[in-house]
């Protein structure tokens, strides 16, 4: 059996970041206020310890800047406190997020030396347009470059996407994805814009500049999104930011910010599948639904919204769910009688 893996997070916002890009305060969205240095290291890892089994592989993880665009000095001071913890056994491995024109050889060879194994790239975007609206400051070739690079060096490789950008639409949206299911990823990250206050978005917003990505428009593209990466075996292993206090207080003043954006994505998805099920459906029908067990809600939908979606469209009588022995994913229907 594959041992339970937690994640041990540090955060270090804006650290090494060589510019602002427009929808960007990680302050506000990681809810860090300032960068950790390696006594925060050590309190995360120890802290950590005594909240997991001896048989728990845990990995420590850097996240909320361009950790390979901080100094190399620094870099080095906060990876060599994790070192012994790495040759001890007491973490597994070390995992940090940059951006994809900070990676090169010599950059490369300094992680591997301190048992950093994942590597999260923010593309973002593959468009040149988007990129250059966003001020990202770095191109989609970037991207094709680092990944194929941090691929033959063996890393875990993780790539993360944004929708709703400025100057982004659904079709380059798509495309973003497409490219980057090329580069063959371990997995990827989806990030609906939202709007934070304190950035160069907001204003953009504000001053009608840039029109709000909205929940229903990022769940919309993103159930077209999901399974593309799916379909070619990528897995996503987050759909949306983080839900914080700072965020759900009021730091995001608009956009695709949701709690439980990623249930609301899936729950689409079985939507649009139900719906392709029940086209040839006879109207005044009484339909039940099969789905695998722990996704009825899903199948359902918040409020019941799928279950009155589709017998509005369709004309049944009456709509159940019931969980049987299907794969996780699959919808069949379980018996059609005439109302």
């Amino acid at each position: 059996m594959t041992p339970k893996r937690v994640i041990i997070p540090v955060f270090v916002p804006h650290a090494g970041c060589p510019n602002d890009c427009v929808f960007c305060n990680q302050r506000r969205i990681s809810g860090a206020h300032r960068p950790a240095d390696e006594n925060d290291v050590v309190a995360a890892i120890e802290s950590a310890k005594g909240k997991f089994r001896p048989e728990t592989a845990a990995e420590l993880a850097f996240y909320g800047g361009s950790f390979t665009a901080i100094p190399a000095e620094e870099q080095e001071r906060l990876l060599r406190a994790a070192l012994p913890f790495v040759r001890s056994g007491e973490i597994s491995s070390i995992r940090l997020s940059t951006r994809p024109d900070c990676i090169d050889e010599e950059i490369i060879d300094r992680l591997l030396s301190f048992g950093v194994t994942t590597v999260e790239l923010g593309a973002q975007s593959m468009s040149p347009e988007v990129l250059a609206a966003s001020n990202r400051g770095h191109t989609a070739e970037d991207t094709r470059r680092a990944a194929r690079l941090l691929k033959e060096k063996g890393f875990s490789l993780i790539l993360q996407m944004m929708t709703g950008l400025p100057e982004d639409t659904p079709e380059r949206s798509l495309y973003t994805a497409s490219e980057l299911i090329k580069l063959e990823p371990d997995g990827v990250r989806i990030y609906p814009t939202v709007i934070v206050r304190d950035t160069e978005l907001y204003d953009m917003w504000k001053r009608g500049e840039y029109r709000e990505h909205t929940v229903r428009d990022a769940v919309e593209l993103c159930a077209e999104i999901v399974p593309m990466f799916l379909s070619n075996g990528i897995p996503v292993i987050r759909l949306g930011l983080n839900p914080t206090d700072d965020l759900s207080g009021g730091d995001a003043a608009a956009g695709a910010y949701h709690p439980a954006f990623g249930e609301l994505v899936y729950s689409e998805i079985y939507r649009r599948s139900a719906a392709e099920l029940l086209k040839n459906t006879k109207r005044g029908t009484d339909v039940v639904l099969g789905v695998a067990r722990g996704k009825t809600s899903l199948m359902v939908g918040q409020k019941r919204c799928n279950i009155v979606s589709l017998k509005e469209q369709f004309g049944l009588n009456s709509l159940k769910v019931r969980e049987t022995d299907v794969p996780d994913g699959d919808i069949k229907i379980l018996s059609i009688e005439k109302g």
